[in-house]
């Protein structure tokens, strides 16, 4: 019964280890960052370490309350001048696709369908999904995506301080202690409720969306009218820093040459499409430059929310556009993923 438990008490003590030293060093987000950080080198040094799945989706469900709660009317509307911006994310996610493709099968040398599911910015669990049953190597695409994550996620605080002088440390909520019980009650209901009816009803990125639109339901008539308390907002970054750190638990010397090493250079490709759309974006004058990075950056989307929470975006134009790429890529995969080999074949 012990040996079990040993890997998920170490990835507990290293990510709290990460915390510390993060807030000793004054670097940003170590809720987040502290925990990604410390467990990617614990999981390098062969630290054996794993999470507890459903409290790692659990804790997803407390951003989907938090972006819920901030809609109001007056958002809504907005919403409907989003359509320029939003019709890029297909755009942007066609040429990762065609480039990533290229990268990995004619630089990496990987096959075919390891390649082409690598290269698609969708959720880590789907694109597993896609390219086991396509015959892709599981593992390599396991290592890219949370390469992809962990890069975009660790770069964009930095890029956010030193470009847009970005606030890191305001705290992301109320104090728990300032929030009536009856509003705390409503949350925690938001948050299985709607993660429970989403994951029946088959909506992919059941943890946040479902809990996002019941509290968006309840904020819009009134109901809801508090976010989350920092405290949640927190936890959740630990938890999803530490599960992200964690999924390089078992990594060999031979897959960090080949497949990690691999997936840092396709995060290269990735930040300056990012840099390209949003600049063109911002000089187009359709948004502005900070939530436009957020927006396109092709990184977790989880990971983003929280970014986006804590420098005070507008949550509505950054979470549509990660729904929307999300949507494209979990439709289109399989489609674009058989017209690519089918032109290979020619």
């Amino acid at each position: 019964m012990s040996k079990p438990i040993l890997p998920l008490i170490a990835a507990f003590t290293v990510a709290g280890i990460g915390v510390a030293l993060f807030k000793v060093l004054h670097l940003p987000l170590p809720w987040l960052l502290g925990p990604i950080c410390a467990c990617l080198i614990a999981a390098l040094a062969g630290v054996p370490m794993r999470g507890i799945k459903p409290v790692d989706e659990a804790m997803r469900t407390i951003l989907g309350v938090a972006v819920g709660a901030t809609f109001t009317t007056t958002l809504l509307i907005s919403m409907g001048g989003m359509w320029p911006t939003l019709l890029m994310i297909p755009v942007m996610t066609g040429c990762i696709g065609v480039l990533g493709v290229l990268y990995f099968q004619r630089l990496c040398g990987f096959d075919f369908a390891t390649s082409y599911y690598a290269a698609m910015p969708g959720g880590l669990q789907d694109m597993l999904v896609f390219g086991e049953e396509a015959g892709g190597d599981v593992r390599a695409l396991s290592l890219i995506h949370a390469t992809r994550v962990m890069v975009i996620v660790v770069a964009l605080p930095f890029l956010l301080v030193w470009v847009w002088d970005a606030d890191l440390t305001n705290p992301p909520g109320a104090p728990a202690t300032t929030i009536a019980p009856d509003q705390l009650a409503l949350m925690v209901f938001c948050g299985l409720a709607g993660w429970q009816l989403a994951k029946r009803a088959g909506m992919f990125g059941a943890t946040i969306l479902g809990p996002l639109l019941l509290a968006a339901l309840l904020a819009l008539t009134g109901v809801l009218q508090h976010r989350p308390p920092a405290e949640a907002i927190w936890a959740a970054q630990f938890f999803i820093g530490m599960s992200v750190g964690c999924k390089y638990a078992g990594v060999t010397m031979g897959e960090v040459r080949r497949i990690v090493i691999a997936g840092l250079g396709f995060c290269v490709i990735l930040l300056l499409l990012t840099v390209v759309f949003a600049e063109t974006i911002h000089l187009a004058g359709l948004a502005p430059p900070m939530e436009t990075i957020l927006a396109f950056a092709p990184g977790g989307q989880a990971e983003l929310t929280v970014l986006a929470i804590i420098v005070g975006a507008d949550m509505a134009f950054v979470v549509a556009h990660h729904v929307l790429r999300i949507f494209v890529v979990i439709l289109g995969a399989p489609l674009f993923a058989r017209w690519f080999e089918r032109r290979r074949k020619i």
